[in-house]
């Protein structure tokens, strides 16, 4: 149920708590704890996490007769637990009262959106006429990044007596929140230390088995009425018992504050003596509350976003989302984006290329968070540099899964889980990650002015990346054409040739196209640099004249293969067996993970004409019909609307959206070309994690690359919004479902311009203040101006 700025789930359903913690997921950026009851331990149905940014630790195992090391972000120390039950005047005390516990009469879960905290309340009925109320309500402060805190009511209707209440920390915690890795070691936690501090302080600290990252947890703990709490310390947890009266129109108020440091906060941080000093001097929970909800208000302002409707409504969700995953305070981390957020442990916590679809929003809303993410990439270029030389390339070859160190971090094997085998896994061969680091450095530069960061680390990117095309680029005189051999597109499905004894596919068309425009952009980037700057690249990447005309000429003949009239996924894609699709979804109704479907059937995804996800189409995703036919026309090919759309449509039938990027570029695509299709994947991509479409997936974390990408979709898809040195053009296409939207941006440096859509028309608006009139781009090449403290409307084309 959702209504505003609220989403409820109301009732206990075993079955969905892993999908509500997941989305019911805290977080400021720093840190971020899943949405699980306090009074439940890990298990099938609950799954309690906390997560710092960045925190990662490798260990080895045993797979399959072969030793392998996987690095994972690390499930830190509970900081939720807390457990309470009636004390009768004589006997036996009652039970522990969980969500689960038999006189549980009413459960709701409630997410305050605008406010950032989550609500749960319960109404417990014993077999004695006895009701018990209980409402937590938790937050993870948007202001202070390092601290999290919970307030628990308890409140007796129609009897009086005592309750006893269990709080503290548990350092016991492992990795094991994800079924298909439980045989991976997940134990990463060592060296627990316990203690306690005046006025009600417990302490934890430990560290991360391999990387040696410190770990220091505080807790303060304060009840009312006042009550002296009983402590029981054990080697890895700390816990206080509280027995105090209850009556009715008497409550018991329990308030858990909890600080979160490591050693990755600076190289002087001792983390347990940092989360003991600010717990001891953290205000009360209502002030807390207060500057969390001011925080929030802040960061709101920024990230505006107006869609009627239950579209807004789940848009709004993801925007949440990424807001916890992804706020101001990363710009003070050295972190990228997980592809799974903060939220669970799938995919290890691995950074893929999941920015591509993140990057649009914030650098038209948080700039200088995007500029972070950049540094993240930046920061990890030497290894990028090592890992092309290891592999005879010059320039960067970035991994296709990262962590801490920049190491390629993909799994040597994958499980699949219909069959219990460990099948090699080829991921790695994902080269077109580069490219997009590559583009995110030039539409960041493009859309911001940033010329430091352009003309600097940008640069360094940049150039880099184009620097190991030209090296993996090899010529073939019969094409008379370039060639990328060996690598895996988008698509993933497709990692070898049927029966071939070596890994890869050959002259992936978005890998060559988007190497062919990195190749350029590279060429043009380079010619804006000052002299000097120059010359410091020419030496460090040995760009000499003749290297600089080798991009020039790759850039011109890349080979980019066709079939049947529309554009080869790869090279002999075409010869592939066509696949009987009625006939699998019949048999299997779930096709979305054909992969493992053929495998357990002793076949191979390889032999067949069938995409994972958007593959070729991510072409349409990343370039305007403009930008994308002059592509086309730069490597040699007339790329038409007729041929586009064969070719969107070819693969449309051939796509099994077994990841849910797919509905979204999709969506995306058809939205631009105004097909019939388009609402069905948009509404697909927008129902992904909040209806878990793949079957149990979001449970282990959110998809946050779909879900800043269905922002984006309205931010930049439906109004063909780009950003650039010439103004802000805007192209809008009618999505009947979504006529009437607005949002704030901020383009280079100017907060607030304001975009709003009705049926047929367009508005634009600027703050008062600004120097000069905003420049605008209309459809047709029409050019005009918004000046500052006006709003103007403009009628689009066929209205």
């Amino acid at each position: 149920m959702t209504a505003g700025w609220t989403w409820v789930y109301d009732g206990y359903d075993p079955k969905q708590e892993r999908l509500r913690e997941a989305l019911c997921t805290l977080g400021n950026g720093y840190f971020a704890t899943r949405g699980a009851a306090s009074e439940t331990c890990p298990g099938p149905v609950h799954y309690p996490g906390t997560y710092v940014a960045g925190c990662y630790d490798r260990l080895e195992s045993t797979v399959a007769d072969r030793h392998v090391w996987n690095e994972d972000m690390v499930n830190l120390p509970n900081w939720l637990p807390l457990r309470y039950r009636c004390l009768p005047h004589e006997g036996a005390p009652g039970d522990w009262l969980t969500p689960d516990h038999p006189s549980l009469r009413h459960y709701r879960l409630r997410i305050d959106l605008r406010a950032g905290t989550l609500v749960r309340q319960m109404l417990f009925h014993d077999s004695r006429g006895r009701r018990l109320g209980v409402t937590h309500t938790r937050i993870v402060h948007m202001a202070e990044p390092h601290l999290g805190a919970q307030q628990t009511t308890l409140r007796a209707y129609g009897w009086s007596g005592k309750i006893e209440v269990e709080a503290g920390l548990d350092g016991d915690v492992v990795n094991a929140g994800v079924e298909r890795y439980r045989e991976l070691n997940g134990r990463h936690l060592t060296g627990h230390r316990v203690g306690t501090e005046p006025h009600g302080i417990r302490w934890l600290s430990c560290t991360t088995a391999h990387s040696g990252v410190r770990i220091g947890m505080a807790l303060r703990t304060t009840v009312r009425p006042s009550a002296e709490g009983r402590g029981s310390l054990t080697e890895s947890a700390a816990v206080d018992t509280y027995s105090m009266p209850i009556s009715r129109g008497r409550p018991v108020t329990v308030v858990k504050t909890v600080a979160l440091h490591t050693s990755r906060d600076g190289p002087d941080e001792d983390p347990l003596r940092a989360a003991i000093s600010q717990v001891a001097t953290a205000p009360a929970f209502a002030s807390l509350l207060a500057s969390h909800r001011t925080a929030w208000s802040r960061l709101w302002s920024q990230a505006e976003l107006d869609v009627p409707g239950d579209a807004g409504r789940v848009l709004r969700l993801h925007l949440f989302h990424v807001l916890q995953t992804l706020s101001p305070h990363t710009t003070d981390l050295d972190v990228g984006v997980p592809a799974r957020g903060l939220h669970g442990e799938a995919y290890r916590g691995h950074i893929f290329w999941d920015e591509l679809f993140v990057m649009p929003y914030l650098t038209l809303h948080f700039p200088e968070v995007a500029r972070a993410l950049l540094g993240y990439r930046h920061h990890r270029l030497p290894e990028a540099i090592a890992m092309a030389t290891a592999a005879g390339r010059q320039g960067a070859m970035f991994p296709w899964q990262s962590a801490d160190s920049g190491h390629e971090e993909t799994q040597e094997c994958h499980l699949n889980p219909r069959t219990g085998h460990w099948l090699p896994d080829h991921s790695h061969l994902q080269r077109h990650v580069g490219s997009a680091i590559a583009y995110n450095v030039w539409r960041y530069g493009e859309a911001t002015g940033d010329n430091r960061f352009f003309h600097g680390p940008g640069a360094d990117l940049l150039l880099a990346v184009a620097t190991y095309w030209a090296s993996a680029a090899s010529y073939d005189r019969s094409l008379g054409r370039y060639r990328i051999r060996g690598v895996v597109g988008p698509d993933e499905y497709h990692d070898s040739y049927p029966g071939a004894a070596t890994a890869g596919v050959d002259d992936n068309a978005y890998t060559n196209v988007t190497a062919a425009w990195v190749l350029d952009r590279a060429r043009d980037l380079f010619g804006r640099l000052l002299p000097a700057r120059r010359e410091e690249l020419r030496e460090r990447l040995a760009l000499d004249d003749e290297a600089l005309e080798r991009w020039d000429d790759i850039s011109h003949r890349l080979h980019v293969p066709f079939h049947a009239g529309v554009i080869s996924q790869f090279d002999g894609y075409g010869e592939l067996t066509e696949l009987d699709w009625d006939a699998y979804r019949s048999r299997y109704i779930n096709i979305r993970r054909l992969d493992r479907i053929l495998e357990a059937e002793g076949d191979t995804v390889n032999r067949y004409k069938a995409s994972k996800q958007a593959d070729t189409l991510m072409l349409g995703y990343l370039f305007s019909p403009t930008e994308l036919a002059a592509l086309f026309k730069r490597l040699g090919h007339r790329l038409d609307d007729d041929l586009w759309r064969r070719t969107v449509s070819y693969y449309s039938e051939r796509t099994s959206h077994g990841s849910t990027l797919s509905s979204l570029v999709h969506g995306w695509v058809l939205t631009r070309l105004q097909g019939v299709d388009a609402w069905r994947y948009c509404e697909e991509a927008l129902l992904s994690d909040v209806a878990d479409i793949q079957g149990g997936t979001t449970g282990e974390g959110v998809h946050l690359g779909a879900m800043a990408g269905t922002i984006d979709l309205v931010q930049r898809g439906i109004t063909g919004l780009e950003a650039g040195p010439a103004g802000l053009a805007l192209d809008p296409v009618p999505l009947h479902e979504l006529t009437r939207f607005s949002f704030s941006l901020c383009f280079r440096g100017r907060r607030g311009i304001r975009v709003e859509t009705r049926p047929g028309r367009l508005g634009i608006s600027v703050p008062a203040g600004q120097r000069h009139p905003l420049s605008v781009i209309l459809p047709g090449d029409r050019h005009v101006t918004v000046p500052a403290g006006e709003q103007r409307w403009y009628r689009l084309p066929g209205s």
